[in-house]
This record gives C-alpha cells, structure tokens and sequence, in this order.
C-alpha cells in the first residue's frame, strides 16, 4: 500500500490493509495496569539524552506477533473479491468465529509486549494522538502511533503498536499529520482507556519534526 501519510521504513505492517485493522477494537474505560513498574524510575535517572537508540515499531512487537500479521490467512485475501459491505461483514464473521484460535486476530488486538524493551532509552517516529491539554491547550499527553488517522479517522493498530506518551514540557503541533520523533525511557505498562489501548508508555524527554534523512539505513 503507498500511503503518503505512513513513516518510511519505520512500520511495515500498512500493507495488511485498512479492513484488517478495522478488527482490532478502541478498547474500553477501565483502570491501568503496569508489567513491571519499580523499573522505571530507575532508568530515568541513568540515562542522558545523547543515549537515545533509534527503532523500529517492529521492535516493539514479539516476533510470533509480527509473524502472524506479516503471513495473513488465506480469508483476509479472499474476501477482497466482494463488495465493500461483504468485504467488512466477512471479516467481522471470521473475526467472531476465530479470534480464539488464530493467531493472525489475536495479533490485531494483542498486548504482549517485548520485555527487553522495558527501561529502555529510545527514539522513535510517529503520529499524535492528543488525550490531554493544559489551558493553553498545549499538549501533555498522548498516544505515539505509527500512522496517521490511528484512533481518530481509522481504528487503532495493536496495542503493542502504540505508545502513551506523558510530556510533561508539553507540546505544541500545527496539523496532526506531522509526523514527530520522540525521544524518552520505554515502560512496559498497559493503558486502557476510550480512545484506544495501549501496552507502552513513554515520558518525552524531547521532540522533534521527523525527518527521512534521519531514518536508520538497512544495512
């Protein structure tokens, strides 16, 4: 898929296709709940700005997870030969009939996590998602996605695709199409909330409008 508003080289699983992530749900209000909290803290006493690694959202991703997207079955292609309506109605039955056994539908809403990346320092390009503003209406929380329109004009990716993200400075964006990278210490902690669910949290320790010179470079 050529998607003008998809980070290159940064998440490779757009290809599965807009009706694939229409399965994967906005999750419900309910509380948080932390994998390993006491970590944390830690972590961002230890770390200095310049210790930033460049990622990938696939490293965010247990490899089983990103197996399963990557090698769809055979339906998610079949049902491409129906109308728009068949097409959706289709996914939904297959969702219903196999969310419990397939492991391609248990990707789309999974929250594992990969735990090596808890404590980590990192630095990873997105798209924003506000959740909260002070009254300048300057923003202090948010979700980092790795496309535009997740949780606003289309449904969330994964949780373990996306990203809460405490700022503290706050920050301030002219469209919500400008991509950002984001630099903080990863914590592996599950958010559940109206909007979306997410199996990261991050608190920014800077910002800044993404560039592709900037992308690593396969090697």
């Amino acid at each position: 898929m050529n998607n003008p508003f998809v980070i290159p080289g940064v998440i490779r699983l757009c290809s599965l296709g807009l009706a694939a992530v229409l399965l994967a749900g906005c999750g419900d209000s309910s509380s948080t709940s932390s994998h390993s909290p006491g970590l944390f803290a830690k972590a961002v006493a230890a770390v200095q700005p310049t210790e930033f690694n460049t990622i990938d959202w696939t490293d965010l991703m247990p490899e089983d997870d990103l197996d399963a997207l990557l090698n769809p079955p055979e339906y998610i292609n079949d049902i491409q030969d129906g109308s728009a309506e068949d097409q959706l109605s289709s996914q939904i039955r297959a969702a219903v009939a196999q969310a419990h056994e397939d492991p391609y539908q248990q990707a789309l809403i999974s929250t594992r996590v990969v735990e090596d990346m808890n404590g980590q320092a990192i630095r990873l390009a997105g798209f924003i998602v506000p959740l909260e503003f002070d009254d300048n209406q300057v923003i202090t929380q948010f979700f980092l996605v790795p496309f535009f329109g997740a949780c606003i004009h289309v449904p969330p990716p994964p949780p373990n695709q996306i990203i809460l993200v405490n700022a503290p400075d706050g920050l301030t964006l002219e469209a919500l199409y400008d991509p950002f990278w984001v630099s903080g210490v990863l914590e592996t902690t599950l958010t559940e909330n109206e909007v979306a669910t997410s199996a990261y949290t991050l608190t920014m320790d800077s910002f800044e409008p993404y560039t592709e010179e900037d992308e690593p470079k396969d090697e």
